[in-house]
Protein backbone atom coordinates (compact mmCIF):
# COMPACT_ATOMS: atom_id res chain seq x y z
CA UNK A 1 0.00 0.00 0.00
CA UNK A 2 1.26 3.23 -0.96
CA UNK A 3 2.33 5.86 1.71
CA UNK A 4 2.15 8.64 -0.54
CA UNK A 5 -0.41 11.23 0.74
CA UNK A 6 -2.25 12.86 -2.04
CA UNK A 7 -2.29 16.46 -2.39
CA UNK A 8 -4.86 18.98 -2.80
CA UNK A 9 -4.90 22.90 -3.87
CA UNK A 10 -7.97 24.97 -3.61
CA UNK A 11 -8.58 27.92 -5.69
CA UNK A 12 -11.16 30.33 -3.94
CA UNK A 13 -11.32 34.10 -3.95
CA UNK A 14 -12.81 34.05 -0.56
CA UNK A 15 -10.46 33.20 2.00
CA UNK A 16 -12.88 31.79 4.43
CA UNK A 17 -13.82 28.93 1.91
CA UNK A 18 -10.04 28.42 1.36
CA UNK A 19 -9.36 27.96 5.09
CA UNK A 20 -12.51 25.20 5.77
CA UNK A 21 -11.41 23.38 2.70
CA UNK A 22 -8.05 22.93 4.18
CA UNK A 23 -9.51 22.03 7.62
CA UNK A 24 -11.97 19.51 6.80
CA UNK A 25 -9.77 17.89 4.69
CA UNK A 26 -6.41 17.88 6.23
CA UNK A 27 -8.35 15.92 9.61
CA UNK A 28 -8.96 13.58 6.48
CA UNK A 29 -4.88 12.95 6.60
CA UNK A 30 -4.89 14.92 3.03
CA UNK A 31 -2.16 17.75 2.00
CA UNK A 32 -4.15 20.55 1.03
CA UNK A 33 -2.84 24.45 0.00
CA UNK A 34 -4.62 26.80 -0.93
CA UNK A 35 -4.80 29.70 -3.25
CA UNK A 36 -6.58 33.51 -3.54
CA UNK A 37 -6.82 33.37 -7.41
CA UNK A 38 -6.31 31.56 -11.09
CA UNK A 39 -3.66 32.94 -11.76
CA UNK A 40 -1.76 31.60 -8.68
CA UNK A 41 -3.04 28.39 -8.86
CA UNK A 42 -1.76 27.58 -12.26
CA UNK A 43 1.62 29.25 -11.26
CA UNK A 44 1.60 26.64 -8.16
CA UNK A 45 0.56 23.89 -10.40
CA UNK A 46 3.69 24.65 -13.10
CA UNK A 47 6.22 24.22 -9.62
CA UNK A 48 4.65 21.73 -7.94
CA UNK A 49 1.98 18.38 -8.73
CA UNK A 50 -1.32 18.63 -6.96
CA UNK A 51 -3.19 15.23 -7.38
CA UNK A 52 -6.65 17.03 -7.02
CA UNK A 53 -7.45 20.66 -7.53
CA UNK A 54 -10.77 22.10 -6.61
CA UNK A 55 -11.87 25.55 -7.55
CA UNK A 56 -14.74 28.08 -7.32
CA UNK A 57 -16.81 28.69 -10.45
CA UNK A 58 -16.86 32.54 -10.20
CA UNK A 59 -13.80 34.65 -9.37
CA UNK A 60 -12.30 38.42 -9.73
CA UNK A 61 -10.04 37.25 -11.91
CA UNK A 62 -9.20 33.96 -13.81
CA UNK A 63 -12.51 32.13 -13.50
CA UNK A 64 -13.33 28.60 -12.57
CA UNK A 65 -14.38 27.85 -16.27
CA UNK A 66 -10.66 28.81 -17.15
CA UNK A 67 -8.55 27.28 -14.21
CA UNK A 68 -10.69 24.29 -15.36
CA UNK A 69 -9.58 24.45 -19.26
CA UNK A 70 -5.78 25.08 -18.87
CA UNK A 71 -5.41 22.61 -15.69
CA UNK A 72 -7.05 19.75 -18.01
CA UNK A 73 -5.11 20.86 -21.08
CA UNK A 74 -1.82 20.58 -19.32
CA UNK A 75 -2.82 17.67 -16.53
CA UNK A 76 -5.09 15.57 -18.33
CA UNK A 77 -5.43 12.44 -15.14
CA UNK A 78 -5.63 15.71 -12.59
CA UNK A 79 -9.75 15.60 -11.50
CA UNK A 80 -10.90 19.08 -11.11
CA UNK A 81 -14.22 19.93 -8.67
CA UNK A 82 -15.74 22.73 -9.05
CA UNK A 83 -17.40 24.35 -6.48
CA UNK A 84 -19.91 27.55 -6.36
CA UNK A 85 -22.40 29.72 -4.80
CA UNK A 86 -24.16 30.20 -7.90
CA UNK A 87 -25.52 26.86 -8.90
CA UNK A 88 -27.97 25.99 -12.19
CA UNK A 89 -28.34 22.60 -13.97
CA UNK A 90 -26.85 24.98 -17.30
CA UNK A 91 -23.02 25.45 -15.16
CA UNK A 92 -23.12 22.55 -14.18
CA UNK A 93 -23.69 20.39 -17.45
CA UNK A 94 -21.12 22.88 -19.27
CA UNK A 95 -18.06 22.43 -16.55
CA UNK A 96 -19.03 18.57 -16.81
CA UNK A 97 -18.55 18.89 -20.48
CA UNK A 98 -15.30 20.61 -19.80
CA UNK A 99 -14.06 17.84 -18.02
CA UNK A 100 -14.69 18.36 -14.31
CA UNK A 101 -15.02 15.56 -12.29
CA UNK A 102 -17.81 16.62 -10.43
CA UNK A 103 -19.52 19.83 -9.67
CA UNK A 104 -20.78 20.94 -5.63
CA UNK A 105 -23.26 23.67 -4.58
CA UNK A 106 -22.13 25.79 -1.67
CA UNK A 107 -22.97 25.72 0.90
CA UNK A 108 -21.75 22.04 1.58
CA UNK A 109 -21.32 20.19 4.63
CA UNK A 110 -17.90 18.45 5.93
CA UNK A 111 -18.95 15.37 4.45
CA UNK A 112 -19.99 16.14 1.52
CA UNK A 113 -16.81 17.11 0.60
CA UNK A 114 -14.63 14.90 2.28
CA UNK A 115 -17.14 12.46 0.39
CA UNK A 116 -16.62 14.02 -3.09
CA UNK A 117 -13.00 14.45 -2.81
CA UNK A 118 -12.51 10.74 -2.14
CA UNK A 119 -14.70 10.19 -5.29
CA UNK A 120 -12.39 12.14 -7.15
CA UNK A 121 -8.82 10.23 -5.71
CA UNK A 122 -10.87 7.17 -6.44
CA UNK A 123 -11.19 8.08 -10.56
CA UNK A 124 -7.61 9.83 -10.46
CA UNK A 125 -6.41 5.95 -9.44
CA UNK A 126 -8.24 4.42 -11.52
CA UNK A 127 -7.17 6.72 -14.53
CA UNK A 128 -3.50 6.26 -13.99
CA UNK A 129 -3.97 2.88 -13.52
CA UNK A 130 -5.53 2.72 -16.61
CA UNK A 131 -2.71 4.91 -18.78
CA UNK A 132 0.15 2.92 -16.96
CA UNK A 133 -1.52 -0.58 -18.48
CA UNK A 134 -2.40 1.01 -21.46
CA UNK A 135 1.21 1.98 -22.25
CA UNK A 136 2.38 -1.32 -20.67
CA UNK A 137 0.02 -3.45 -23.03
CA UNK A 138 0.89 -1.66 -26.15
CA UNK A 139 4.74 -2.65 -25.58
CA UNK A 140 4.39 -6.13 -24.78
CA UNK A 141 4.54 -8.77 -27.37
CA UNK A 142 3.89 -12.79 -27.24
CA UNK A 143 1.47 -14.51 -25.69
CA UNK A 144 0.51 -14.19 -21.66
CA UNK A 145 -1.78 -17.31 -21.87
CA UNK A 146 0.31 -19.01 -19.23
CA UNK A 147 0.67 -16.37 -16.75
CA UNK A 148 -1.25 -15.43 -13.90
CA UNK A 149 -2.58 -11.65 -13.92
CA UNK A 150 -2.21 -9.44 -11.27
CA UNK A 151 -0.79 -8.07 -8.66
CA UNK A 152 -2.88 -8.18 -5.92
CA UNK A 153 -2.16 -9.67 -2.24
CA UNK A 154 -4.28 -12.67 -2.86
CA UNK A 155 -2.97 -13.61 -6.18
CA UNK A 156 0.59 -12.65 -5.02
CA UNK A 157 -0.14 -15.64 -2.61
CA UNK A 158 -1.40 -18.29 -5.16
CA UNK A 159 1.67 -17.49 -6.98
CA UNK A 160 4.16 -18.11 -4.21
CA UNK A 161 2.06 -21.29 -3.83
CA UNK A 162 2.24 -22.61 -7.42
CA UNK A 163 6.56 -21.48 -7.34
CA UNK A 164 6.59 -23.36 -4.36
CA UNK A 165 4.51 -26.86 -5.25
CA UNK A 166 5.45 -27.19 -8.81
CA UNK A 167 8.85 -28.57 -8.86
CA UNK A 168 7.37 -31.46 -6.43
CA UNK A 169 5.40 -34.57 -7.17
CA UNK A 170 3.22 -33.61 -4.33
CA UNK A 171 -0.65 -34.27 -5.24
CA UNK A 172 -2.43 -30.56 -5.26
CA UNK A 173 -6.51 -29.32 -5.31
CA UNK A 174 -7.25 -25.99 -6.66
CA UNK A 175 -10.34 -24.59 -5.34
CA UNK A 176 -12.02 -21.76 -6.38
CA UNK A 177 -15.69 -20.47 -7.86
CA UNK A 178 -16.44 -20.73 -11.73
CA UNK A 179 -14.25 -18.85 -14.06
CA UNK A 180 -11.50 -18.01 -11.92
CA UNK A 181 -8.76 -19.85 -13.55
CA UNK A 182 -8.50 -23.34 -12.17
CA UNK A 183 -7.11 -24.77 -15.28
CA UNK A 184 -4.51 -21.68 -15.98
CA UNK A 185 -2.79 -22.44 -12.25
CA UNK A 186 -2.98 -26.29 -12.82
CA UNK A 187 -1.02 -25.17 -16.53
CA UNK A 188 1.21 -23.15 -14.34
CA UNK A 189 2.08 -25.57 -12.05
CA UNK A 190 3.01 -28.06 -15.07
CA UNK A 191 5.08 -25.60 -16.45
CA UNK A 192 6.97 -24.70 -13.91
CA UNK A 193 7.82 -28.50 -13.15
CA UNK A 194 10.23 -31.24 -13.96
CA UNK A 195 7.95 -32.59 -16.41
CA UNK A 196 7.02 -29.54 -18.23
CA UNK A 197 8.63 -30.92 -21.90
CA UNK A 198 5.91 -33.52 -21.51
CA UNK A 199 2.27 -34.00 -21.80
CA UNK A 200 -0.50 -32.05 -20.11
CA UNK A 201 -4.21 -33.47 -19.96
CA UNK A 202 -7.12 -31.33 -19.11
CA UNK A 203 -10.41 -33.58 -18.08
CA UNK A 204 -13.38 -32.05 -17.13
CA UNK A 205 -15.27 -34.88 -14.83
CA UNK A 206 -18.50 -32.55 -15.12
CA UNK A 207 -18.85 -33.74 -18.77
CA UNK A 208 -18.56 -37.36 -19.06
CA UNK A 209 -20.64 -40.04 -17.18
CA UNK A 210 -18.98 -41.98 -14.58
CA UNK A 211 -18.93 -44.87 -17.07
CA UNK A 212 -17.14 -43.21 -19.64
CA UNK A 213 -15.13 -40.79 -17.21
CA UNK A 214 -13.51 -44.67 -16.19
CA UNK A 215 -12.59 -46.11 -19.27
CA UNK A 216 -11.33 -42.48 -20.80
CA UNK A 217 -9.04 -42.06 -17.77
CA UNK A 218 -7.61 -45.80 -17.35
CA UNK A 219 -8.56 -47.59 -21.16
CA UNK A 220 -10.26 -50.38 -21.27
CA UNK A 221 -9.24 -54.22 -22.70
CA UNK A 222 -10.92 -55.70 -26.15
CA UNK A 223 -14.80 -56.88 -24.90
CA UNK A 224 -14.43 -55.07 -21.52
CA UNK A 225 -18.51 -54.04 -22.31
CA UNK A 226 -20.60 -53.71 -25.06
CA UNK A 227 -18.94 -52.01 -28.37
CA UNK A 228 -15.23 -52.22 -26.51
CA UNK A 229 -14.20 -53.92 -30.19
CA UNK A 230 -10.41 -53.22 -29.16
CA UNK A 231 -7.90 -52.59 -27.12
CA UNK A 232 -8.05 -48.59 -25.77
CA UNK A 233 -5.39 -47.04 -23.68
CA UNK A 234 -6.47 -44.57 -21.46
CA UNK A 235 -5.19 -40.91 -20.61
CA UNK A 236 -3.51 -42.10 -17.67
CA UNK A 237 -1.00 -44.14 -19.64
CA UNK A 238 -0.45 -41.58 -22.52
CA UNK A 239 0.45 -38.71 -20.08
CA UNK A 240 2.90 -41.28 -18.69
CA UNK A 241 5.96 -38.32 -17.59
CA UNK A 242 3.30 -35.79 -17.64
CA UNK A 243 0.61 -34.15 -15.45
CA UNK A 244 -3.03 -34.98 -15.46
CA UNK A 245 -5.68 -31.98 -14.73
CA UNK A 246 -8.76 -33.27 -13.28
CA UNK A 247 -11.35 -30.18 -13.15
CA UNK A 248 -14.63 -30.24 -11.23
CA UNK A 249 -13.94 -33.72 -9.55
CA UNK A 250 -17.16 -33.24 -7.09
CA UNK A 251 -18.63 -34.81 -10.18
CA UNK A 252 -16.87 -37.90 -9.96
CA UNK A 253 -18.76 -41.45 -8.67
CA UNK A 254 -17.48 -43.24 -5.79
CA UNK A 255 -16.22 -45.72 -7.93
CA UNK A 256 -13.65 -43.35 -9.91
CA UNK A 257 -12.78 -42.32 -6.92
CA UNK A 258 -11.89 -45.54 -5.12
CA UNK A 259 -9.84 -46.12 -8.54
CA UNK A 260 -8.04 -42.63 -8.49
CA UNK A 261 -7.31 -43.42 -4.82
CA UNK A 262 -5.87 -46.76 -5.25
CA UNK A 263 -3.55 -45.08 -8.10
CA UNK A 264 -2.56 -42.10 -5.63
CA UNK A 265 -1.49 -44.59 -3.05
CA UNK A 266 0.14 -47.53 -5.29
CA UNK A 267 0.98 -45.47 -8.49
CA UNK A 268 -0.93 -47.77 -10.84
CA UNK A 269 -4.55 -48.60 -11.95
CA UNK A 270 -6.57 -51.22 -13.59
CA UNK A 271 -7.83 -50.74 -17.30
CA UNK A 272 -11.77 -51.46 -17.78
CA UNK A 273 -11.96 -55.45 -17.96
CA UNK A 274 -8.44 -56.10 -16.98
CA UNK A 275 -6.95 -58.10 -14.49
CA UNK A 276 -3.47 -56.67 -14.80
CA UNK A 277 -2.68 -53.06 -13.37
CA UNK A 278 -0.37 -50.85 -15.34
CA UNK A 279 2.41 -48.35 -13.18
CA UNK A 280 2.84 -44.94 -14.72
CA UNK A 281 4.66 -41.95 -13.45
CA UNK A 282 2.57 -39.05 -13.53
CA UNK A 283 1.78 -36.11 -11.57
CA UNK A 284 -2.24 -35.56 -11.04
CA UNK A 285 -3.97 -31.83 -10.28
CA UNK A 286 -7.31 -31.99 -8.56
CA UNK A 287 -9.65 -28.73 -9.03
CA UNK A 288 -13.26 -28.63 -7.93
CA UNK A 289 -15.69 -25.44 -6.97
CA UNK A 290 -17.47 -27.17 -4.64
CA UNK A 291 -17.10 -27.58 -0.85
CA UNK A 292 -15.63 -31.12 -0.38
CA UNK A 293 -15.36 -30.80 3.54
CA UNK A 294 -19.50 -30.59 3.10
CA UNK A 295 -19.92 -33.59 0.18
CA UNK A 296 -17.91 -35.72 2.85
CA UNK A 297 -20.02 -35.03 5.43
CA UNK A 298 -23.46 -35.35 3.36
CA UNK A 299 -21.84 -39.16 2.36
CA UNK A 300 -21.21 -37.71 -1.68
CA UNK A 301 -17.37 -37.92 -1.61
CA UNK A 302 -15.09 -40.43 -0.09
CA UNK A 303 -13.76 -39.15 3.27
CA UNK A 304 -10.31 -41.46 2.70
CA UNK A 305 -9.93 -40.15 -1.01
CA UNK A 306 -10.80 -36.30 0.17
CA UNK A 307 -7.96 -36.76 2.77
CA UNK A 308 -5.74 -38.25 0.05
CA UNK A 309 -6.16 -35.17 -2.05
CA UNK A 310 -6.19 -32.38 0.16
CA UNK A 311 -2.49 -32.53 0.15
CA UNK A 312 -1.55 -28.84 -0.82
CA UNK A 313 -5.07 -26.91 -1.48
CA UNK A 314 -4.71 -23.59 -3.57
CA UNK A 315 -7.34 -21.18 -3.40
CA UNK A 316 -8.21 -18.98 -5.63
CA UNK A 317 -10.27 -15.80 -4.71
CA UNK A 318 -12.71 -14.55 -6.85
CA UNK A 319 -12.33 -11.78 -9.01
CA UNK A 320 -14.37 -9.03 -6.77
CA UNK A 321 -11.75 -10.09 -3.92
CA UNK A 322 -8.92 -8.91 -6.33
CA UNK A 323 -10.24 -5.45 -7.57
CA UNK A 324 -7.21 -4.37 -7.82
CA UNK A 325 -6.10 -7.08 -10.61
CA UNK A 326 -9.76 -6.11 -13.29
CA UNK A 327 -8.02 -3.20 -15.49
CA UNK A 328 -4.70 -5.54 -16.00
CA UNK A 329 -6.72 -8.50 -16.97
CA UNK A 330 -8.88 -6.50 -18.96
CA UNK A 331 -5.93 -4.65 -21.03
CA UNK A 332 -4.64 -8.15 -21.42
CA UNK A 333 -7.61 -9.68 -22.82
CA UNK A 334 -8.05 -6.61 -24.92
CA UNK A 335 -5.04 -6.69 -26.79
CA UNK A 336 -5.88 -10.78 -27.47
CA UNK A 337 -9.09 -9.99 -29.01
CA UNK A 338 -7.62 -6.52 -30.75
CA UNK A 339 -4.95 -8.57 -32.32
CA UNK A 340 -7.58 -11.88 -33.26
CA UNK A 341 -9.84 -8.88 -34.90
CA UNK A 342 -7.16 -7.27 -36.73
CA UNK A 343 -7.80 -4.03 -34.67
CA UNK A 344 -6.02 -1.26 -33.35
CA UNK A 345 -8.01 -0.50 -29.84
CA UNK A 346 -5.59 1.47 -27.98
CA UNK A 347 -7.40 1.45 -24.27
CA UNK A 348 -10.54 1.86 -22.49
CA UNK A 349 -12.28 5.72 -21.81
CA UNK A 350 -12.57 6.50 -17.99
CA UNK A 351 -16.01 5.58 -17.26
CA UNK A 352 -15.78 2.09 -18.91
CA UNK A 353 -12.21 1.72 -16.55
CA UNK A 354 -14.64 3.18 -13.45
CA UNK A 355 -17.16 0.71 -14.30
CA UNK A 356 -15.12 -2.38 -14.62
CA UNK A 357 -13.66 -2.29 -11.33
CA UNK A 358 -16.83 -1.29 -9.46
CA UNK A 359 -18.54 -4.61 -10.89
CA UNK A 360 -18.67 -7.50 -8.95
CA UNK A 361 -18.07 -9.77 -11.55
CA UNK A 362 -19.85 -12.90 -10.44
CA UNK A 363 -18.50 -14.78 -13.38
CA UNK A 364 -15.23 -13.89 -12.25
CA UNK A 365 -11.97 -14.19 -15.23
CA UNK A 366 -14.16 -16.29 -17.75
CA UNK A 367 -16.84 -13.74 -17.94
CA UNK A 368 -15.07 -10.84 -18.01
CA UNK A 369 -12.95 -12.09 -21.05
CA UNK A 370 -16.63 -12.70 -22.77
CA UNK A 371 -17.26 -9.06 -21.68
CA UNK A 372 -14.39 -8.02 -23.61
CA UNK A 373 -14.11 -9.88 -26.59
CA UNK A 374 -18.22 -8.50 -27.51
CA UNK A 375 -16.84 -4.65 -26.73
CA UNK A 376 -14.04 -5.75 -29.36
CA UNK A 377 -15.84 -6.75 -32.00
CA UNK A 378 -18.58 -3.91 -31.35
CA UNK A 379 -15.98 -1.16 -31.22
CA UNK A 380 -15.08 0.88 -34.32
CA UNK A 381 -12.64 3.72 -32.43
CA UNK A 382 -9.50 3.90 -30.85
CA UNK A 383 -10.58 3.22 -27.50
CA UNK A 384 -13.45 1.31 -26.17
CA UNK A 385 -16.50 3.89 -24.43
CA UNK A 386 -19.55 2.35 -23.00
CA UNK A 387 -21.19 2.40 -26.21
CA UNK A 388 -19.61 -0.27 -26.99
CA UNK A 389 -20.87 -2.20 -23.39
CA UNK A 390 -24.46 -3.09 -23.71
CA UNK A 391 -23.58 -5.97 -21.01
CA UNK A 392 -22.11 -3.01 -18.58
CA UNK A 393 -24.78 -0.60 -18.82
CA UNK A 394 -27.18 -3.42 -18.56
CA UNK A 395 -25.62 -4.95 -15.71
CA UNK A 396 -25.66 -1.54 -14.19
CA UNK A 397 -29.59 -1.32 -15.15
CA UNK A 398 -29.91 -4.58 -13.00
CA UNK A 399 -27.65 -3.47 -10.23
CA UNK A 400 -30.03 -0.33 -9.61
CA UNK A 401 -33.52 -2.35 -9.90
CA UNK A 402 -32.13 -4.61 -7.24
CA UNK A 403 -31.01 -2.28 -4.71
CA UNK A 404 -34.51 0.07 -4.86
CA UNK A 405 -36.64 -1.92 -2.66
CA UNK A 406 -40.36 -1.66 -4.00
CA UNK A 407 -42.89 0.15 -1.12
CA UNK A 408 -45.27 -2.03 -2.56
CA UNK A 409 -46.45 -5.21 -3.50
CA UNK A 410 -47.53 -3.65 -7.25
CA UNK A 411 -43.97 -2.04 -7.65
CA UNK A 412 -42.56 -5.42 -6.58
CA UNK A 413 -44.43 -6.45 -9.70
CA UNK A 414 -43.33 -4.29 -11.60
CA UNK A 415 -39.16 -4.14 -10.47
CA UNK A 416 -39.73 -7.89 -11.06
CA UNK A 417 -41.28 -7.72 -14.60
CA UNK A 418 -37.98 -4.98 -15.42
CA UNK A 419 -35.48 -7.04 -14.34
CA UNK A 420 -37.19 -10.46 -16.12
CA UNK A 421 -37.32 -8.37 -19.64
CA UNK A 422 -33.81 -6.82 -18.98
CA UNK A 423 -32.15 -10.40 -18.02
CA UNK A 424 -33.58 -11.78 -21.26
CA UNK A 425 -32.37 -8.89 -23.32
CA UNK A 426 -28.87 -9.44 -22.22
CA UNK A 427 -28.82 -13.70 -22.41
CA UNK A 428 -29.73 -13.19 -25.86
CA UNK A 429 -27.73 -10.55 -26.68
CA UNK A 430 -24.71 -12.57 -25.49
CA UNK A 431 -26.42 -15.69 -27.44
CA UNK A 432 -26.14 -13.99 -30.33
CA UNK A 433 -22.70 -12.57 -30.01
CA UNK A 434 -21.05 -15.65 -28.95
CA UNK A 435 -22.38 -17.62 -31.81
CA UNK A 436 -21.54 -15.41 -34.69
CA UNK A 437 -17.63 -15.09 -33.24
CA UNK A 438 -17.93 -18.88 -32.93
CA UNK A 439 -18.75 -18.99 -36.51
CA UNK A 440 -16.21 -16.12 -37.71
CA UNK A 441 -19.53 -13.51 -38.27
CA UNK A 442 -21.20 -16.04 -40.92
CA UNK A 443 -25.05 -15.09 -39.95
CA UNK A 444 -26.06 -18.82 -42.11
CA UNK A 445 -23.75 -20.71 -39.93
CA UNK A 446 -24.01 -18.90 -36.79
CA UNK A 447 -27.72 -19.81 -37.04
CA UNK A 448 -27.35 -23.47 -37.97
CA UNK A 449 -24.50 -23.98 -35.07
CA UNK A 450 -27.73 -22.68 -32.35
CA UNK A 451 -30.46 -24.48 -34.24
CA UNK A 452 -32.22 -21.43 -36.01
CA UNK A 453 -33.69 -20.03 -38.65
CA UNK A 454 -31.58 -17.45 -40.54
CA UNK A 455 -34.40 -15.48 -40.63
CA UNK A 456 -35.35 -15.92 -37.09
CA UNK A 457 -30.97 -15.07 -36.22
CA UNK A 458 -31.13 -11.66 -38.18
CA UNK A 459 -34.41 -10.92 -36.15
CA UNK A 460 -32.96 -11.24 -32.96
CA UNK A 461 -29.43 -9.38 -34.23
CA UNK A 462 -32.26 -6.54 -35.58
CA UNK A 463 -33.37 -6.54 -32.21
CA UNK A 464 -29.94 -5.72 -30.14
CA UNK A 465 -28.46 -3.47 -32.69
CA UNK A 466 -25.82 -6.26 -33.39
CA UNK A 467 -24.34 -5.32 -36.93
CA UNK A 468 -21.43 -7.51 -39.05
CA UNK A 469 -17.66 -5.97 -38.98
CA UNK A 470 -17.33 -4.03 -42.14
CA UNK A 471 -14.50 -5.42 -43.61
CA UNK A 472 -17.04 -9.29 -43.43
CA UNK A 473 -20.35 -7.54 -44.98
CA UNK A 474 -19.73 -9.10 -48.31
CA UNK A 475 -18.74 -12.32 -47.43
CA UNK A 476 -22.15 -13.18 -45.94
Amino acid sequence: MSLEVTRILVVDDELNICQSCQKILTKSNYEVQYVLNGYDALKMMEAEPFDIVITDLKMSSLGGMEVLHRVKEAYPDTPVIVITGFASVSSAIEVMKMGATDYLPKPFTPDELRAIVRQAESERAIRLQNRKLQEQELKKAGSLSHQIIGTSPKIKQVITMIQKVAPTDSTVLICGESGTGKELVARAVHANSRRNEAVFFAVDCGTLSSNLLESELFGHVKGAFTGAQSNKDGIFKLADQGTVFLDEISNISMKVQSKLLRFLEAREFLPVGATKPISVDLRLIFATNKNLKEMVEQGTFREDFYYRIYVYPIMLPPLRDRKSDILPIAYHFLKQFSQNTGKTIQGFDDEVSRRLTEYGWPGNVRQIRNAIERAVILCDRNHISLRDFPELREIDELEDLIENIPATNEELKQVKKQIRAKAIRKIERNFISNALAKNDWNVTRSAESVGMQRSNFQKLMKKHGITLPQRNHQQR
